[in-house]
């Protein structure tokens, strides 16, 4: 990250303040993030709704994302500055995927991230948990409302295709219960084997799982805004990995469990170490030595 004296002065927060941040979306973001911004750090969201998202990459998989997640999400981050001709964006992207514990279940990653060109600063807010992604093939009206039913239909809406889930979507963001007993009966007739394959709608409008970590992936980017380097003030001052080996309560040997945070600066490089409070001892359940 390069950053020049304007964002290392001690006054960035200061600078954002009642300025217009570009937001470019057309699925809802600005009612997730427009209040954040405001109460957080005092600047307005500039809503862009000019350019259609989808095109760097659907959720609905029409068209698939170009480069990493961040890639796409600092793209968007800069058409929605060109549009409105703000000099602050931001940008959100989610990704699915299985989660990082057991790789059984629907997972998603949010990520907010924040462009400012005039200084070089870019910092990206993150949350991730479980996901709505559920997905079945059915034949029928009874299963497709079975189905509906776990998939948490109405508030999370659906996405019905023909025999299969590369099949091009027939229906999207279906949240009502007629409407879609009617699409099911229209993709049934457009479905070579008779099958239809019905999914969640991932898109954030859509999803209202997606938008609880949203909110908290712009939550953490507040956090990093207001978080300074003790050294050179510049944003973005956080823990960038743990330190692992409290002993155990009873052989007294490193574990695993964490006994520090390691924080750092990306801009003049400052680590520091600071000791995660709570118990000096890790439960020996959470030794290899001692529970094996």
């Amino acid at each position: 990250m390069r950053t020049n004296d304007t964002a290392r002065s001690g006054d960035y927060l200061a600078r954002c303040r009642n300025q217009g941040v570009a937001l470019l979306t057309r699925h809802g973001k600005e009612a997730l993030l427009g209040p954040l911004l405001a109460e957080e750090l005092g600047a307005r969201l500039v809503h862009v709704d000019s350019f259609d998202t989808d095109e760097l990459g659907s959720f609905t998989r029409e068209i698939p994302r170009a480069g990493s997640q961040r890639d796409a999400a600092r793209r968007k981050a800069q058409l929605g500055m060109q549009l409105s001709g703000c000099t602050l964006g931001m940008a959100s992207e989610g990704a699915f995927g299985a989660d990082p514990h057991s790789g059984l279940l629907a997972w998603d990653t949010e990520i907010v991230l924040w462009l400012d060109p005039q200084t070089g600063l870019e910092l990206l807010g993150y949350a991730d948990g479980p996901a709505a992604a559920a997905q079945a093939t059915v034949r029928d009206l009874t299963a497709m409302h079975d189905f509906a039913r776990t998939a948490g239909f109405p508030m999370h809406h659906l996405v019905l295709r023909p025999d299969h889930a590369d099949a091009p979507p027939q229906f999207k963001g279906l949240s009502d219960p007629a409407m879609l007993a009617s699409a099911f009966y229209a993709t049934r007739a457009a479905s070579a084997s008779g099958a239809v394959y019905a999914e969640n709608d991932l898109r954030a409008h859509a999803n209202p799982t997606r938008q609880t970590l949203i909110r908290q992936a712009g939550a953490h980017l507040m956090s990093l805004l207001k978080s300074a380097c003790p050294d050179c003030a510049t944003p973005g001052f956080r823990i960038s990995d743990l330190a692992r080996g409290l002993p155990c309560e009873w052989c007294r040997q490193p574990t695993r469990e964490v006994v520090a945070e390691i924080w750092s600066c990306s801009h003049c490089a400052r680590h520091e170490r600071r000791p995660r409070g709570g118990l000096p001892w890790a439960d020996a359940s959470r030794c290899d030595r001692c529970n094996p």
